[in-house]
């Protein structure tokens, strides 16, 4: 009997969307130097993989029309594969991948959006009845979900909750009634313009921030705002938590300021000036931060124990930012 061997290669890379290539810059992990890219459509704003590191989703939203596309590009042989076409549900923004489906904003249909990737068709849709709803979380479970609607000032709370049989307007329930599965809907005033935000490691704030220079920390148990902090820096724009889960970090696309809050005092703990800042990724494996500052055509690259920029990326006008490993045999 003869036993043959697999071998598998492991590519580990780093992926920044460039608005002005039209592309999707494929760089080294380790070294950050460029490796290859894969060309998208016009306005790549975020971007998104696999489990298995073997597709990547972007999502282009053609912020200043009727965007309907979402780019699916092979990251083995590093080339575009097929487009999704998002219509009815205009403008896709805000992705995540989980399990197989694709869930994605349709600000421009006030929407949120479960795809099914292997049925290739729209699953599920939720209605936020908001506008310019933008960014998306969604937790582990698949239970909860979470929005900013920018222009509306508001946050959607979605959970899908367990309730009683529904009582029909005779005041008697059928004798089959069952109690049911089914999402709701929480409304939570931020303030106008309120983008950026992230969830705290226990899954119990939110915090988010608003280009008058405020952070907005929202109680996801009570379903209100709990506390405000008047950082007094114009245009806060995103917004994230470190890996250890005890900073905030916070970018301006107006003044080009990083802050650094600490999550449990509140309290302003560092302010650099780094460039307009537009997105930020958190790299958990090397406790590194990228920030895009679009802008400037930029990528910095900071390093979370020293808080200090190790790197200077020049990537024209970049933006959404992802870690994959691609296995291939």
């Amino acid at each position: 009997m003869i036993l043959c061997k697999l071998t598998f290669a492991q590519q580990h890379y780093l992926l920044v969307l460039s608005k002005t290539e039209k592309k999707l810059i494929v760089l080294d992990y380790k070294t950050l130097d460029r490796v290859g890219s894969i060309a998208v459509g016009e306005d790549p704003h975020e971007v998104v993989t696999t489990t298995d590191g073997a597709l990547a989703y972007v999502s282009i939203p053609l912020m200043n029309g009727n965007g309907h596309e979402i780019d699916v590009l092979d990251l083995k042989t590093l080339k575009p594969q097929k487009v999704i076409d998002t219509k009815p549900f205009y403008i896709p923004h805000g992705i995540v991948y989980q399990q197989d489906k694709l869930w994605f904003t349709a600000q421009g249909s006030k929407s949120v959006v479960i795809y099914n990737t292997k049925e290739d068709q729209v699953e599920q849709v939720f209605g936020t009845g908001q506008d310019f709803t933008h960014l998306l979380y969604v937790t582990p479970d698949g239970r909860c979900f979470y929005t900013t609607n920018v222009e509306s000032g508001t946050v959607s709370i979605y959970e899908k909750k367990d309730l009683p049989p529904y009582m029909p307007p005779t005041g008697v329930l059928p004798a089959n009634a069952k109690p049911r599965l089914e999402w709701r809907q929480t409304l939570v005033n931020v303030g106008l313009g309120s983008e950026g935000f992230d969830v705290s490691p226990d899954g119990k704030e939110l915090w988010t921030a608003r280009p008058d220079g405020h952070i907005v920390i929202v109680d996801l148990d009570k379903k209100k705002v709990k506390a405000e902090i008047d950082t007094k820096v114009l245009g806060l724009h995103r917004l994230k938590i470190t890996p250890d889960g005890k900073t905030v970090c916070i970018v301006s696309v107006k003044t080009g300021d990083l802050l650094y809050y600490n999550m449990e005092n509140h309290q302003l703990e560092q302010k650099d000036h780094i460039g307009q800042g537009a997105g930020i990724f958190m790299d958990k494996q090397t406790n590194r931060m990228f920030i895009s500052c679009t802008p400037d055509s930029y990528v910095v690259v900071i390093d979370l124990a020293t808080r200090r920029e190790i790197k200077h990326l020049n990537i024209g006008r970049p933006d959404g930012i992802a870690a994959v490993r691609v296995l291939s045999n």
